[in-house]
């Protein structure tokens, strides 16, 4: 089967990957490979600089991560787009050791030679979204639907507070049920 992408520099950001022929939508492109890792030694620093929002770590479950910087190949030069061209697929292997799950890029529409795939990267934190953090996380894709950062929204205050309503709703229940 002959290659359909190739890596080269991006207008986005350093290196991206590109169609050299037509994907079709729902085609399976590149699986994303490095070295499985924990969480805790991806944590320990050596791989990379997410402080800079530069990584090649791809969270594949709760257990491990995908760190490209290790036995990766080219789809760790997908960029990211607020407009994305591709999306990440996890597949789970059917046993018990999750080192096995594994990342696929597919195309979520058709994609012309020439063009530049990328996918959202999803990435999500915990702490507040501060200026500083949504300058090292800062999105460059040039989408008219760009969000100027690749870190995704936080649950808004009103859809925190109805959550915290139904667990009080679903305790009340559980409490009136365990009586009877």
């Amino acid at each position: 089967m002959p290659r359909k992408i190739a890596a080269r520099r991006s207008a986005i950001h350093g290196n991206g990957v590109f169609a050299v022929a037509p994907i079709a939508k729902g085609e399976r492109v590149i699986e994303y490979k490095g070295r499985r890792r924990s969480h805790e030694e991806a944590d320990a620093g050596d791989t990379g600089d997410a402080d800079s929002g530069h990584t090649f770590l791809f969270t594949l479950n709760d257990e491990y991560v995908i760190d490209a910087n290790y036995e990766g190949n080219t789809a760790r030069w997908i960029n990211h787009s607020c407009s994305p061209s591709c999306e990440a697929v996890l597949e789970e292997d059917d046993g018990d050791d999750r080192r096995l799950d594994k990342v696929f890029i597919e195309a979520i529409r058709e994609i012309a030679p020439g063009e530049e795939l990328s996918y959202n990267y999803g990435i999500t934190l915990e702490e507040k979204h501060t200026k500083e953090l949504k300058k090292i996380w800062e999105c460059r894709c040039g989408s008219p639907d760009c969000t100027g950062t690749m870190l995704q929204p936080k649950k808004d205050k009103k859809s925190k507070k109805k959550d915290k309503k139904k667990d009080k709703k679903k305790k009340k229940d559980k409490k009136g049920k365990k009586k009877d």
